[in-house]
C-alpha cells in the first residue's frame, strides 16, 4: 500500500520570522562547535505500520525499547487522540508530527488541529498531491493556495504546517513552463509553510539538499532520513521515481548518502527532528533498530 493509500485509509477513522531556534542537536563536546549529536533520534511510524495494525500499542512500546525518543504518525488505527496521548505519556515519547492526506488538509483541518493539540503534536505535514491534481496546468499554484491558508489557520492556533516531498517536486513541469514544483511550493510564505524534506527522495532526484538549505535558510524544521544503496545517476536522476528505486532503499548508515555532510548544515537549515523511514523493510524492527544504532551515534 502506497503512502497516499494509507493516509486516506487511516484518516478516514478520525475527523515567527527569522531562523526557529534549533533544538535537533546538541554539542557533543562544549569546546568544539564541529562536535554535534542529534538530541532525539525519531521515526516515522509508517515503517511500522504493519505491526501497528495487528498490535497498535505494543509497536509503539517496542519503538520507545530500541531508544526512540519521537515519533511521527501516519494514521491512527481507530485510536483516539487521548488514548494516543497517554500510551506516548506512558513509553516516554513525544510526537512532534503527524502524515495526514490532502483531503484532510482540504476539509478536515479544524479537526486536525484540535486533535493535534490533544495528542501534542506541533506539525501537521502533508505528504502527497494526486498526479492529476500536479499535471493540470493550476495544480501546484492550488496546492501552494491551500498549504498557505491551512498555516495560517494552524499557525493561529500554535500549530506549524509543512509539505514533505517525493522525488516529482524536483523534476521540471510542462504545466508549469519547466518549472521545478518545489520551488512553487516555496514561493509560499515561510511562516506558514515550512517543509518537511526527505533527505533520500531530494537525492535520489539528482538534487542537493545543502543548495536548498543555503537558499532557503530555516525552512526545514524536519528531515526524514532513509538512505539507498546507489543512486541514480545521470538522466536518470532527475526522473528517477520512488516506486523504482525503492528496491534499493536501505537502513541508514549502510547506503551512500552522506549523513555528516548533509548534518554539518543543520543549523543553516533549521533542522528540529529527524525522522528514520525505510518504506519497505524486510523487517521493520531490525530495520530502526539499525539505523537507531547508526544516528544515535553519528556525530557531525
Amino acid at each position: 500500500m502506497n503512502r497516499r493509500a494509507f493516509l486516506g485509509t487511516s484518516a478516514a477513522t478520525l475527523l515567527a520570522t527569522g531562523l526557529p531556534r534549533v533544538s535537533g542537536f546538541v554539542l557533543t563536546n562544549p569546546e568544539s562547535k564541529e562536535a554535534h549529536k542529534i538530541k532525539a533520534v525519531g521515526v516515522q511510524l509508517y515503517t511500522v505500520r504493519d505491526a501497528m495494525k495487528s498490535d497498535f500499542e505494543g509497536t509503539i512500546a517496542k519503538v520507545a525499547q530500541i531508544g526512540y525518543k519521537e515519533v511521527e504518525f501516519a494514521g491512527y488505527f481507530d485510536h483516539s487522540p487521548k488514548d494516543i496521548g497517554a500510551l506516548l505519556k506512558k513509553n516516554g515519547l513525544t510526537a512532534p508530527s503527524c502524515h495526514v492526506p490532502y483531503d484532510t488538509v482540504q476539509n478536515k483541518w479544524q479537526q486536525q488541529i484540535d486533535d493535534a493539540h490533544t495528542i501534542g503534536h506541533k506539525f501537521i505535514v502533508c505528504p502527497w498531491i494526486d498526479p492529476k491534481q500536479r499535471q493540470e496546468p493550476d495544480g501546484y499554484k492550488r496546492a501552494a493556495d491551500l498549504f498557505q491558508k491551512a498555516g495560517e489557520v494552524s499557525k493561529k492556533a500554535g500549530i506549524q504546517f509543512a509539505y514533505h516531498n517525493h522525488t516529482f517536486e524536483f523534476q521540471p513541469s510542462e504545466a508549469l513552463g519547466g518549472k521545478l514544483p518545489y520551488d512553487i511550493l516555496l514561493a509560499t510564505d515561510p511562516n506558514y509553510v515550512k517543509m518537511e524534506l526527505d533527505l533520500c527522495w531530494i537525492s535520489v532526484a539528482g538534487k542537493d539538499p545543502i543548495e536548498y538549505f543555503n537558499k532557503y535558510p530555516g525552512r526545514f524544521p524536519l528531515v526524514h532520513v532513509k538512505d539507498m544503496k546507489v543512486l541514480p545517476k545521470g538522466a536518470e536522476g532527475p526522473t528517477a521515481s520512488p516506486d523504482k528505486e525503492m528496491p534499493n532503499m536501505t537502513d541508514v548508515g549502510s547506503g551512500v548518502i552522506d549523513w555528516k555532510h548533509i548534518f554539518s548544515h543543520a543549523q543553516n537549515a533549521g533542522i528540529q527532528h529527524y525522522f528514520v523511514e525505510h518504506d519497505f523493510p524486510a523487517d521493520a524492527f531490525v530495520s530502526i533498530t539499525k539505523s537507531y544504532a547508526y544516528l544515535s551515534t553519528l556525530t557531525f
